[in-house]
C-alpha cells in the first residue's frame, strides 16, 4: 500500500510553487509505502531511530521472525533483554515494551488516536517514552496518511528545500513560508523534498 495522492494535490502544488512544480514534473509520481497498523508502525519507527535503513531492515526482520504478528500481547511475551538480543539497544527494547504496556492496559487507545487532529496526535504520542515529535510526524504521514505534514525536525526536508530554492540555510521563518505555501498538501510536498534531498534532481 502506498501513500495516496493524485492530480488534485499535484496541480495545487504546481500552481502554488513553480520550482516545486518543475521538480514534480521531473521526478514523476512517488510511491512510498505506508502501514495502516499503528502499533506495528510505532514499533518499527522506534527500532529505526538513528540507524541506517539496512540496519533497520535486518533488526526488523529478526523482530518479526521472533514475535510473529506484531501486537502488544505478542511483544510483552519477551523481556527487554531478549529484544535487545535482536540487535537493538536496551533502551529501545524498553521503549517498545512500555508502549505495548500502555496499549494493553488501556492507557492509550489507538482507535481514538486515529480520530484526533494532527497536533493532538503529536502531543499524545510524543508524551510516550521513546517517541518524539519527528517520530509522531512520520506516523501521521506513513501510517495515518494525513495530508498536511511537513517536519521542521527532518534534516532531509530542510536539505531538499535548500537544494530546490538555493538557500544556504533554512531557518524556521523561511521554513514556515514554504509550509504555508504547500498547505493543505504538505505531506505530498514532503515526498518530493525527500526525493530532491536524495539526489532526484540532476545538477
Amino acid at each position: 500500500m502506498y501513500f495516496e495522492y493524485g492530480d488534485t494535490e499535484i496541480e495545487y502544488l504546481k500552481r502554488k510553487d513553480k520550482k516545486l512544480g518543475e521538480a514534480i514534473d521531473h521526478i514523476g509520481h512517488i510511491y512510498r509505502e505506508v502501514d495502516a497498523d499503528i502499533f506495528q508502525s510505532v514499533v518499527h519507527q522506534i527500532i529505526g531511530q538513528q540507524i541506517s535503513n539496512a540496519a533497520l531492515a535486518t533488526v526488523w526482520g529478526r523482530f518479526r521472525n521472533m514475535v510473529g504478528e506484531v501486537t502488544p500481547q505478542a511483544v510483552l511475551k519477551y523481556q527487554a533483554e531478549e529484544l535487545k538480543g535482536l540487535g537493538m539497544s536496551f533502551r529501545k527494547a524498553e521503549y517498545i515494551r512500555n508502549f505495548a504496556e500502555k496499549v494493553c492496559q488501556g492507557e492509550l487507545d489507538l482507535e481514538e488516536l486515529c480520530q484526533m487532529d494532527d497536533q493532538k496526535v503529536i502531543k499524545t504520542l510524543s508524551s510516550l517514552r521513546g517517541i518524539g515529535v519527528w517520530t509522531a510526524e512520520m506516523l501521521l504521514i506513513f501510517c495515518m496518511q494525513r495530508p498536511d505534514v511537513l517536519s521542521y525536525g527532518d534534516g532531509a526536508i530542510l536539505k531538499g528545500m535548500q537544494i530546490l530554492y538555493h538557500h544556504r540555510k533554512m531557518d524556521k521563518n523561511l521554513f514556515e513560508k514554504y509550509r504555508k505555501r504547500y498547505s493543505p498538501y504538505g505531506s505530498v510536498a514532503s515526498l518530493y523534498l525527500w526525493a530532491i534531498a536524495g539526489g532526484a534532481l540532476e545538477g
